[in-house]
């Protein structure tokens, strides 16, 4: 049948309804715009012992799809597959890279296929899978926070930074621990997306500055310009802009997509340091840990590079590496 697409979970539910209230197996296929064909094979091959019931007909379909694939990439592949899901890559970014290095083409569904039979059968990859739950930011009233002094608006800054055309323009904010106790302060360089963060006790001007100017002293010929939210830890951005010789601008108030970059690092970084966590008592090996991982995973954005790739102008070959 040309156009053909296999059947969906939702499809099967359908199916065994319609079939509880006897409609013929033709009746079943026009109401669904499926061929009949395709109804009577589902009907015939997906039923168990307790005759046809749409779970257990739709884990048959998939167990068989997730067969026939690893017979058709080998048992090498499926083992790299395993091992690159077990470092938190998502299956997008495993497809992506294995392309990439390997010209080894496979589907991002068979994988979370992969991932949820080895659920099914008791294993944990599963866990491996970063959170898909919406993130939300909160945000306190404007004028409480006070106006920054001297602060310069991201309307002022150059447009190249806008187009993420050169290296060297930053974002940066906090994450801030359960019952404000304790932060992080982030620091995402635009271009390449490589992540920097530093634990810091208390949300002060003179600790955050002090934080700052210490995560991009490594990097100052890459340091052009940090755009930040209007957050009073921030106070002493005139005294960041001399330590590093950068520009520093501000994004406007409730405008938190001028950071955008910045802000959807922080929904990453917090599959580490979930808000749960008092961040009073992260060490250093915990932020090492969560600066490797996301620093050294391909992202779709950068062509399946990693922001160490893009920052450095280096080339590792990660599938090889890492699933090996």
């Amino acid at each position: 049948m040309s156009g053909y697409t296999q059947l969906t979970r939702e499809e099967r539910y359908q199916i065994y309804i319609l079939k509880k209230d006897n409609y013929s197996q033709t009746e079943i296929s026009d109401l669904l715009g499926r061929d009949k064909s395709t109804i009577s094979r589902e009907l015939s091959r997906n039923r168990g012992l307790k005759g046809y019931r749409p779970k257990q007909a739709h884990n048959l379909a998939v167990a068989r799809r997730i067969s026939k694939a690893r017979s058709r990439l080998g048992r090498e592949v499926w083992q790299q597959v395993e091992a690159l899901v077990r470092q938190e890559w998502s299956p997008e970014q495993i497809v992506g890279r294995l392309e990439m290095e390997q010209g080894v083409s496979i589907s991002h569904e068979w994988i979370y296929q992969y991932i949820y039979a080895d659920k099914r059968s008791g294993g944990d990859l599963h866990r491996y899978l970063r959170c898909q739950k919406k993130r939300r930011k909160r945000y306190g009233s404007y004028d409480r926070r006070g106006i920054i002094p001297n602060r310069v608006s991201i309307d002022e800054r150059p447009a190249i930074v806008a187009t993420r055309g050169r290296l060297g323009d930053w974002e940066g904010d906090t994450v801030i621990g359960k019952r404000h106790q304790g932060a992080l302060v982030t620091l995402v360089e635009r271009k390449s997306l490589y992540t920097v963060m530093q634990a810091v006790i208390h949300q002060t001007a003179d600790a955050v500055r002090e934080a700052v100017t210490e995560m991009l002293t490594p990097f100052i010929d890459l340091v052009h310009t940090i755009t930040y939210d209007n957050g009073r830890e921030f106070a002493d951005h005139e005294g960041m802009a001399s330590d590093l010789e950068a520009e520093i601008y501000f994004a406007h108030p409730y405008s938190s997509w001028e950071r955008g970059v910045n802000e959807n690092t922080n929904g990453l970084i917090r599959q580490y340091f979930p808000k749960s966590r008092n961040l009073t008592t992260v060490t250093n090996e915990e932020i090492e840990h969560a600066m490797d991982k996301l620093n050294h995973r391909p992202r779709k954005t950068l062509g399946y590079r990693t922001p160490h790739e893009v920052l450095f102008k280096t080339r590792t070959s990660l599938t090889v590496a890492l699933g090996s």
